[in-house]
This record gives C-alpha cells, sequence and structure tokens, in this order.
C-alpha cells in the first residue's frame, strides 16, 4: 500500500478506488497483442502504405522490434512528424495515447459539440494516424472545457482515473519507450497538457509494478517496464518573469518537475535526443513531417484544416527523463543501448533457457535482411518466398517457445514480440504480392458491365431482421500464384447472424486475375446497433462510463461485419481483413465509401434535446425527428409521454415512409398543467410493426470524414423557467460555424430566419427586430465580412445586433467603435466563477426579466471564451467574472448605443447553455433579443 500511495494522489480514498475500478475488469482478460490484426475499417490503403513505399515500410518494421508510445490530452497534440519519422522511417511500432477525445473543443466544420464533437476528433484522429503509422488508444476521462491548471484537471477527472488506464494501455502495448510532447508544467499551457506530461512519466514506473492496480493483472495482464522515457523540450520564451502560462496568462518559475526522480530541476532541459523530422523518406520522397501534415489536415474541426510545409531540415528536441539503463548525454535515437534487433527478443527470457530462442531469431532475422538485400521496386513479389519462409520460422518459434520450458513470465513477454512479428510478416507479404480485398453491400442483381462502371449505391445501414448481400474481391496482382483457402465473414460474438454462400470464390489467385464470393446474410433480431461503448448522463461528469470493458482503451467499438480472406502462399498462411462497407454517390465527390452499421429500424429523437417551459405559457412545441432505416414502406404512431397532468395536441400522429432514410418532423403542442421551476422529461415513443422505440441517433461529422453515430434517448428535458420575452418579435440569425441557438429559441416562442448571403446583401434588414450572429461567424462567413457595413447601417437606423461567441478572426473592428481581442484572448472556464452585474438597471438586465445572481447559476462547461480585452469608451461592459488567479474580465458582455440602435458584443457561452436548457441563460437572452422592444433602452 505504500508503494501505491507514491503514485496516487486523489482525494478519493485508495482502497476505494482500487476497489470500483477492479470491479468492472476482472472479466476482461486482454490477450497479448496490440490489436494489429483487426480488420481494416477503411475502404482501401493509402498509396503511402501500397507499392514500392509500402513493401518498403513492412520491411523496416520486420527487421526491427523497436517500439513507443507517445501520450497526449487530447486530438492534434501529437508530435505527427516524429511518429510519423519513427514508424516509416525507422519501423518502430508506434502507439498513441490520446487522454480524452477533444470533447469541448471549437467545431468550425459541423454543428456538432461535447461527446458529438468527441466523435468527430476521434475520427479526425484516426485519419492523421494513417499517416502517422500509428495504433491508437484512449483513456475514458472527457474534454470537459478549456482546463487552466492541472489541479482542476485532476478534479474533473480524479489523478487514479487517468493513471489506471494509462497503466492498462502500457501493460497492453509494450513499449520499450514511452515519450511525450509535454513535461507536466505551465509551459505545456492548459491542465490537460500537464496531466497528459505527467501521467507519461509517472506510468513509467507504475506500469512495471505489479502491486499497481493489481485487478490488471488479475485479469491477464502482465507488469511492463519500459526502458526510457522522453519528453519533447519546451520552446517556452523565458524572462526575468518566469515561463509564460498561455492558459492562466500569468508568469510560472521556470524549472520542471521531474515525475519519474521526483525532484525539480532547473529550466533548459538538455536535448537528449533530436528527431530529424524533416528528412525525406528516400521511397515516398516526402519529408516525415510531410506525411505527417498530410494526416494532421483531416483534424480540420478545430480551425478547418491546416496545410503541408515545404521541404527542409527540422528536427525535433527531446529530453531524457527516465532510463533502466546506463546511458548519458546526447543520444542518436531513443533507442541508443537497447537492442531492437530481433535477436534482441531473447532478452526477454533467461540466459539459461535453450539456445533454440536465440538460434531460431537468428534465422528469422537473416530471412528479413536477405528479403531487404533482395528488394527490387520494379519487382517486389520477387521477395514474396524469402518472406514465407521468414513466416513459417516465426509461426514454429512461436510453437516452440508455448511448449518450452519457458516461465509463464517469459512465454508471455516473448510470445507478445513473436506475434507482432507473425503479423508483420503477414502485412510485408500481402504488400509484396499486392494482395487486396473489396468487401461491400451488394445490390440484388448486378447490372451490365461497363468499361467505366459506376459502383451501384447501396443502404448505409442495416436493420435487426433485415437480409442483404455482401460481395467480397479478393486480387493478387503479382505474377505468383496464390492459393485462397476461404472467404468469410466474421460477424458478432453471441449473435447469431445466419450466413449463406451465394457465389463461391476461385481457388487460385495469380496474374491480376480476381476472385469473387458474394453471401446472402441476416442481421438477427437480438443485433446490437452500431454505437459507442461509452457514455456519460450528462456533459458535466469528467469521464465516461464504460458500457462494454472488452473496448475499454479502444477508439471505437468494432464494426459489426468484416470479411477475411484465409490465403497460403509457399505453404505459408496469410490472411487479409476488411469491414464492409457501403457505397452511396454525391455528387461533386463520387462515390463515398464508408462502413456498414447496425441501426434500429425507427429513431426517434427531439430537436434539441432539451429546453425550458416558460411558467406563463399556455403550451409549447416540442419537436420530434423520426428516421426510417426500413428498406421499403413502413408506418406507425408517435406519442409523447407527459408527465402527469399534461396533455398535447395531437395525443399521437402518424407516420408513413416509403424508403430507407425517410425522415419526419412531427411537431406536438404540449399544454402543461401548474409548471413549476424544476425539470420534467417528456419522451417521444415511436411505434411501427408492433415495437417500440424510446432513442435515435445524429450522424456526426462532415463530408470527407468517416461518419459515426451518435445515441440518446429519446427524452426531451424542460424545465419550468420564469421567464418572459417581447411580443412578436422578428429575429434573423447569421449561423456561423453550426450552433443550435435557433432550436433553443423555439423554446421562447421565437422562430428564427437563417439569413443567407443574398439577405446580407441585398434584402431589407430592417424588418428584423433583432439579428443575432452565430458563433464563429466572422471565421467562416465570407459574406458576413463583405456585407458587415450594412449590418452597421441597420444597427444606426434602430436595429439590434447580438454578436456571440467569435475567435480572433473578429478582432478588425467588425463593431461600432474600435475594440480589441489579441491573438490570445481571456477565457473563464470555470462555469461556477463569481459572476458580478456592473450597472444592475442596464435594459439587458430589466425588462422583461429581473436578472439575478441565480441566473447565473447551473452553467455548464464553461463562462465564456474569447473576453475583449480592450474597447472604446462608449462600449459598457455589463458583466464582470474570472477564474481563480485570473485578473477580472469585463471584456465578455458589451452594450453600445449606435445611431438609433444597440450593438451588444457576448462571448458568454450561451450556445453551450441554451441546448441544455440553463435556465439563468434563457432569461439573459430573453432580454437581450427583447431590447427592440425594451421601453427602457432609451433612457441609457
Amino acid at each position: 500500500m505504500k508503494l501505491l500511495q507514491r503514485f496516487f494522489r486523489s482525494s478519493i480514498p485508495l482502497v476505494a478506488v482500487i476497489s470500483c475500478f477492479s470491479l468492472s475488469f476482472l472479466t476482461a482478460t486482454p490477450e497479448p497483442g496490440d490489436g494489429f490484426d483487426n480488420p481494416s475499417p477503411n475502404a482501401s490503403a493509402l498509396s503511402l502504405d501500397r507499392g514500392t513505399a509500402g513493401v518498403w515500410d513492412a520491411l523496416q518494421a520486420l527487421r526491427s522490434r523497436a517500439s513507443l508510445i507517445m501520450i497526449t490530452a487530447h486530438p492534434d497534440d501529437e508530435d505527427g512528424g516524429m511518429l510519423a519519422y519513427e514508424s516509416r522511417g525507422q519501423g518502430t511500432r508506434v502507439l498513441l495515447l490520446t487522454l480524452n477525445r477533444g470533447e469541448s473543443g471549437a467545431n468550425v466544420m459541423s454543428p456538432d459539440f461535447f461527446d458529438a464533437l468527441g466523435l468527430v476528433r476521434t475520427e479526425e484522429l484516426l485519419a492523421a494516424d494513417r499517416y502517422y503509422g500509428a495504433k491508437q488508444y484512449f483513456t475514458r476521462v472527457v474534454n470537459y472545457g478549456f482546463s487552466k491548471t492541472k489541479e482542476e484537471s485532476y478534479q474533473n477527472w480524479s489523478h487514479d482515473r487517468v493513471l489506471y488506464d494509462a497503466v492498462r494501455v502500457i501493460r497492453m502495448t509494450r513499449p520499450l519507450v514511452i515519450t511525450s510532447v509535454f513535461i507536466g508544467g505551465p509551459s505545456d499551457g492548459h491542465g490537460n497538457h500537464q496531466v497528459a506530461g505527467e501521467t507519461a512519466q509517472e506510468v513509467f514506473r507504475a506500469a512495471a509494478d505489479p502491486n499497481v492496480f493489481p485487478d490488471q493483472i488479475k485479469a491477464g495482464l502482465r507488469p511492463w517496464s519500459a526502458l526510457k522515457m522522453y519528453a519533447r523540450v519546451p520552446r517556452t520564451r523565458v524572462t526575468d518573469k518566469g515561463v509564460y502560462d498561455y492558459a492562466t496568462h500569468h508568469w510560472a518559475a521556470a524549472r520542471v518537475f521531474d515525475y519519474v526522480h521526483q525532484e525539480w530541476l532547473p529550466w533548459g532541459l538538455s536535448a537528449d535526443v533530436n528527431v530529424p523530422e524533416g528528412e525525406v523518406d528516400p521511397v515516398a520522397g516526402i519529408s516525415y513531417l510531410q506525411i505527417a501534415r498530410q494526416g494532421l489536415g483531416f483534424q480540420k474541426s478545430q480551425n478547418g484544416g491546416t496545410g503541408v510545409p515545404p521541404a527542409g531540415e527540422m528536427a525535433a528536441a527531446y529530453h531524457r527523463f527516465g532510463s533502466l539503463l546506463p546511458v548519458s548525454g546526447a543520444e542518436s535515437s531513443f533507442f541508443d543501448g537497447i537492442d531492437i534487433s530481433l535477436e534482441g527478443i531473447a532478452s526477454l527470457a533467461s540466459e539459461t533457457h535453450p539456445v533454440f530462442l536465440q538460434s531460431n531469431l537468428r534465422k528469422i532475422s537473416a530471412f528479413v535482411e536477405t528479403a531487404v538485400n533482395n528488394f527490387r521496386p520494379a519487382e517486389p513479389d520477387q521477395i514474396a518466398p524469402v518472406l514465407a519462409s521468414g513466416l513459417k520460422e516465426t509461426d514454429q518459434l512461436i510453437t516452440q517457445v508455448e511448449t518450452s520450458k519457458m516461465t509463464p513470465r517469459e512465454k508471455y513477454d516473448v510470445l507478445f514480440e513473436l506475434r507482432v512479428k507473425h503479423e508483420q510478416f503477414n502485412t510485408a507479404l500481402l504488400r509484396a504480392l499486392d494482395i487486396t480485398m473489396e468487401a461491400r453491400v451488394a445490390p440484388e442483381s448486378s447490372s451490365k458491365p461497363s468499361e467505366f462502371p459506376r459502383i451501384s449505391d447501396s443502404p448505409r445501414t442495416v436493420i435487426p431482421g433485415e437480409q442483404f448481400n455482401i460481395a467480397v474481391h479478393v486480387n493478387n496482382a503479382s505474377a505468383q500464384p496464390v492459393q485462397l483457402e476461404q472467404v468469410r465473414l466474421q460477424t458478432p460474438t453471441g449473435e447469431n447472424w445466419p450466413v449463406q454462400v451465394e457465389t463461391a470464390a476461385a481457388n487460385t489467385l495469380t496474374g491480376n486475375k480476381p476472385s469473387s464470393a458474394v453471401f446472402r446474410i441476416t442481421v438477427p433480431e437480438n443485433a446490437a446497433v452500431t454505437k459507442p461503448y461509452f457514455t456519460r448522463p450528462n456533459v458535466e461528469q469528467g469521464w465516461y462510463e464504460i458500457n462494454d470493458t472488452r473496448y475499454l482503451n479502444e477508439p471505437l467499438p468494432p464494426y459489426p461485419v468484416a470479411a477475411w480472406a484465409e490465403l497460403r502462399y509457399k505453404d505459408a498462411p496469410i490472411r487479409l481483413g476488411q469491414i464492409v462497407q457501403t457505397v452511396r454517390h454525391i455528387s461533386g465527390e463520387g462515390s463515398v465509401v464508408e462502413p456498414l452499421v447496425v441501426t434500429p429500424a425507427i429513431s426517434i429523437t427531439t430537436s434539441p434535446a432539451a429546453g425550458i417551459v416558460p411558467l406563463n405559457a399556455e403550451s409549447f412545441t416540442v419537436s420530434t425527428d423520426l428516421r426510417s432505416n426500413v428498406k421499403g414502406a413502413a408506418s406507425g404512431t408517435v406519442y409523447l409521454e407527459l408527465p402527469p397532468g399534461w396533455r398535447s395536441s395531437p395525443p399521437s400522429s402518424s407516420f408513413v415512409t416509403t424508403k430507407d432514410e425517410d425522415e419526419h418532423r412531427i411537431a406536438f403542442r404540449v399544454f402543461p398543467s401548474n409548471a413549476r421551476e424544476r425539470e420534467y422529461r417528456l419522451t417521444a415513443v415511436a411505434t411501427c410493426a408492433g415495437r417500440q422505440y424510446r432513442e435515435g441517433f445524429r450522424v456526426t461529422g462532415y463530408l470527407g470524414l468517416r461518419p459515426y453515430y451518435l445515441y440518446r434517448a429519446s427524452t426531451y428535458r424542460a424545465t419550468g423557467v420564469d421567464v418572459t420575452v417581447a411580443p412578436d418579435l422578428n429575429i434573423g440569425y447569421v449561423m456561423g460555424s453550426g450552433d443550435e441557438v435557433p432550436q433553443s429559441l423555439e423554446s421562447l416562442g421565437i422562430h428564427a430566419k437563417l439569413l443567407t448571403s443574398v439577405d446580407l446583401a441585398s434584402s431589407d434588414l430592417g424588418k428584423y427586430d433583432a439579428i443575432l450572429l452565430g458563433i464563429r461567424a466572422y471565421a467562416v462567413r465570407d459574406d458576413l465580412r463583405a456585407n458587415n457595413a450594412r449590418l452597421l447601417d441597420y444597427v444606426k437606423n434602430g436595429g439590434v445586433v447580438i454578436v456571440q461567441y467569435n475567435t480572433p478572426e473578429f478582432d478588425h473592428n467588425f463593431g461600432p467603435y474600435p475594440y480589441t481581442m489579441t491573438n490570445d484572448p481571456e477565457e473563464v472556464t470555470d462555469e461556477r466563477s463569481k459572476v458580478v452585474m456592473l450597472d444592475e438597471n442596464n435594459p439587458v438586465f430589466s425588462w422583461p426579466n429581473k436578472i439575478t445572481e441565480k441566473d447565473f447559476a447551473g452553467w455548464v462547461a464553461e463562462r465564456g471564451s474569447k473576453f475583449l480585452s480592450s474597447w472604446d469608451s462608449r462600449y459598457e461592459p455589463l458583466l464582470e467574472t474570472h477564474d481563480p488567479g485570473q485578473d477580472p474580465q469585463k471584456g465578455g458582455l458589451l452594450y453600445a448605443r449606435y445611431g438609433k440602435g444597440l450593438y451588444v458584443y457576448n462571448a458568454y457561452a450561451f450556445y453551450r447553455q441554451l441546448p441544455e436548457g440553463v435556465p439563468g441563460a434563457y432569461r439573459i437572452v430573453a432580454n437581450m433579443i427583447s431590447l427592440p422592444k425594451n421601453p427602457h433602452r432609451g433612457n441609457q
């Protein structure tokens, strides 16, 4: 227990922590291996992984047992250049552990926020990982909002929860080296970064200790000692004030805490390893940094995407925080002093064991080196025979080790490495022979052959009870004959998916002559829908609850159906797997291919998921969104389960759909009875074919990114609120990067008109009482910037403009008077921070609702972001708030008279509060949009 307490500093009692974790995972027995043998969810391989470049990369991986993991806070933190250099340039097995999924980040690409955004950023990172050559893992903690300090992050996550998952991933993947972008101090920036830096150092020792999280050992994992630990040398500028912390905007002491040795170090960490990220890949012809930036370009939600830098020398400096080997001073690589040769696997067993291990490893290594030396780019298949010999030798050695007298620990360690080599030989053979596979949902009947065929569209989803065809197409582009022993389908464990072979594949593949198999498959009635294995009850909880512990730390659970081709070449078994894909044609994009998923026959949700019930409202509207996934006609009813005494009009509504993906919006007028200031739950229920449906999904993401499906119960959370809004308001809304504010305004009886480019350029803006600008509008709307003068004229003539959260693209004096935001604007991240009204009599606070301190209670995620730093005296600051240790922030809500109208800049996060049904936020917004008719506005 004393040893454990060195690692844990949470306020939660240690015994309780270990108990609650261990009960969840005793049933999950992880197997050795890192998951590289899973079927690919991608429709096709990157060009980097095919042809000459792909074969060369596979050979580099075969000749090395080097492995490393990088630990970061959230997607886009990673040093992709280093990862690509190691994986593609050095053959290192590369892993990436990202603590959270970036749920509370920004989004300029789609209207997805919170958990939906987490899925978007997960898919973005997985797309980037393909370029890095990295296998991805996550912990269960959530990006709950911008975190200024490490202490705040631990308060939301707990130290032990983060370390538990990190230790588990290290024990599963068993890397030789641990790396991090961060060092665990103020130079890292915000608190999530600092936690990632500290965790990377702490896990270096914790994963090796069998007394740390012993339930993991009981579940089948083994302790693992990485040999070295490095973190990137901070590039933060140091002055006589110390180190600038951009998260808190304060200065910190210029020193570094070494969590491995538990001691302070002076600032100025040595650059012990310089990774040449700018080095050019000799086969791909571009630098590793350029390869990585191509991948980073898929992470668009935060900034719209990044570019690729020009070629040139570039190095990343890393400091060595820990080593179990005697090493000092500068090194040529992370692996100096480590035997990363294939023969080095023998170091995992004691010297007293039979010599068969080392001698057979030498044989395997000789096969690899022969393949490397004989590789010819124009004839990659010529090295296939020697690769087959290496694979067979590896399999024989695996059998020898399994039946040897090695200790269980030695067997575990050695077999792990040998199985990695088995998969790497498998990959190298597939690439050398250019064996590829496509597995797709097939049409019921094929069209006539065409020289330029357009792939037939298929459904994106299937439902329980549905039958459909799957076509699997296997090709060997080489001249070397390969036996196709079996093509089979893999379906979820525990579910009986009946499969019939409609067309069998040919037995021999050669000379670019493909073979195809067609299957008829039935989705069982008990099939689970395709959804995340993690959920949380609300956006305030800082971690996910794990619904299926088999997938803990994986990015997502497996897709439901995969195809496998079992092949044999020169008596060596090889195999290739792919997730079954669907195809649809989109004009301008062509054929869009994405994995098949299982959904319910009917998806039913409320839009939005939460809102309010004004206490003075005789009725309010609840909108439900119904989607049919039935292939063909379907019909049924939708009704609301209501609180006692409430009723709806109509009591129920029938629906009829004619085809898959038909959607209907069904609105109900709800008449509350004796509504009070409390939360009410109204559940939409759809009935179809004798079944009830009480949940639905949204497809997250955007075109060009693989989508994923986020489910939630079809329950509308309605909070009774004493709120009034001015009558007969005509509101215009300029949508920015996407938010749910217009839908939320429906709770106030406001039906906002979304303004188009034509509206901004030429329509009569004067017909609107107020115009709201959506979040990040100035970042994504060229038409808004071009027509900003028309907005100011609208204000001058008596209109009201309310600008919501905007990023530094707004810092160009778009308002009626000068202001400054800066490129590093202030944020108030604590949603509980005290808010002071600087002028309680201002119209924003006085009519039609009297705003008090109570209206700032119960907020979620944050107070606000992108506060102005200075402004013309004609702007009146209305609120002041700040985080602990932060200077008072008055630039979050500014009010200015301009001509006959009013201009309001608002950095407070109403766009997060309204969709969550936060009462006070609705009352304040009601006052802001009521400003045009406020009888007191002329008195200011």
